[in-house]
């Protein structure tokens, strides 16, 4: 009896409850008190998500680089991993511009963008962005948490130890059980996540008010509908018929992560229910240890929707016509923008501004999509996470070696 009370308030039931609870004190507090008092609590939890996050993505992606013994087999991997992560992010920027067309966002809103200001973000150009995946100074990297130059070295580091053989096996060792230790590092703040998403959401709905949701609804439903048309259509044949487990087995596996990240709206602070969630679904360790961490830099299925649907909303703001090519341009920039979005709350609409910038639209509509920004990101980084742990099984499956290494519960304590 005292098991099944402990699995109904388990932590994600305890952070929609913080949820539900920061929306309510919200909505009666002043905006100074929860400015003061409230939203400390949920900067605390970001900060405790930022300290863990480079050891756990750099000891995890080396461990996963390193524990696939066969070097052939790791470039296999990698690339698999890469392509469907690009593929999918492609999909789902064209799902984002369909629906936004379709219902058509920003027809009739007639919100004034006079007197509001947007910081300009130049987009560097691809030559630079590659360059710039590669560290200088890979110390210098983890000072600044340079998560795609982390990344970088950590695969580098782990192929190279891959090619040590046995000689490299206590470091392997080291860096399997250091990932290990982040992990419960990670789970132990998590238990602190409902009190900081109750200061989260408590400070935003104080600021902004229930009444911000209402002229942007269309924007709101806009993209929700296109990320559960992308979960229907994409998803779901997906994980039925190629990676082939029941989809409520699936769904079941997923929520918690789905639901830290929604909570959240940070796919780091999910990142380590998320490896595990992949490993209990049937992912091998090496293969999850290698897409998740990687992902979570570099697949952001969910903010690629948002970018193609703000794009459009954006646009009809303003009545301009976004051409054939200019949606190209579209796909092109919000796949690459996507990549470079870190894995914190807020990070996909400062990356919109590439977006926006690449087509020709005035970037002051930025400052009115941001009092909704908190709904989208909670909506976008739920599925960025899913993306992570359901590409982890796609790749096992492609391997041929899904559910051969069953997941040691007791791992996870």
């Amino acid at each position: 009896m005292a098991e099944k009370k402990s699995s109904v308030w388990g932590l994600p039931m305890q952070m929609l409850a913080g949820l539900i609870l920061g929306v309510v004190v919200g909505a009666f507090v002043s905006a100074d008190f929860a400015q003061t008092w409230l939203k400390p609590l949920g900067d605390l939890f970001i900060r405790l998500i930022r300290m863990v996050v480079v050891p756990l993505v750099f000891a995890t992606l080396v461990a996963g680089a390193a524990g696939i013994s066969d070097v052939s087999k790791l470039g296999r991997v990698a690339i698999k991993t890469l392509v469907i992560f690009m593929l999918t992010s492609a999909v789902s920027v064209i799902m984002g511009l369909l629906i936004a067309n379709l219902i058509e966002p920003g027809v009739g809103v007639t919100l004034s963008t006079e007197g509001l200001k947007a910081a300009q973000v130049n987009a560097p150009s691809f030559v630079t962005t590659l360059l710039e995946i590669v560290p200088i100074n890979p110390m210098e990297a983890f000072a600044k948490g340079s998560i795609l130059q982390i990344i970088f070295f950590a695969v580098m580091f782990g192929f190279c130890l891959n090619m040590m053989g046995e000689k490299g096996k206590y470091i392997y060792d080291f860096f399997d059980v250091m990932g290990q230790i982040m992990i419960r590092m990670t789970n132990i703040v998590m238990h602190y996540a409902p009190i900081g998403v109750f200061g989260l959401m408590a400070a935003v709905v104080s600021q902004h008010g229930l009444a911000v949701l209402l002229p942007l609804g269309k924007l709101i439903l806009s993209s929700f509908i296109a990320t559960a048309l992308l979960i229907i259509i994409i998803y779901i044949p997906w994980v039925k018929f190629w990676i082939r487990i029941p989809l409520s087995t699936y769904f079941k596996g997923i929520f918690e992560p789905w639901l830290i990240a929604f909570t959240t709206c940070s796919s780091a602070a999910a990142m380590a229910a998320n490896l595990v969630a992949a490993r209990r679904l049937g992912a091998t360790n090496a293969i999850a240890s290698f897409a998740v961490p990687l992902g979570n830099t570099i697949n952001m299925n969910g903010t690629a929707v948002y970018m193609g649907v703000c794009a459009v909303f954006a646009a009809q703001i303003y009545g301009l016509d976004l051409s054939l090519q200019d949606q190209v341009i579209v796909v092109l920039t919000g796949v690459l923008a996507a990549i470079g979005t870190a894995g914190v709350p807020g990070a996909g609409l400062i990356m919109s501004t590439l977006v926006f910038t690449q087509i020709g639209i005035p970037l002051e509509v930025i400052a009115l999509i941001a009092g909704v920004d908190r709904v989208l990101d909670m909506i976008r980084t739920s599925i960025n996470v899913v993306g992570d742990s359901t590409t982890a099984l796609a790749v096992t499956r492609m391997e041929g070696e899904f559910g051969t290494e069953p997941f040691d519960e007791g791992d996870n304590a």
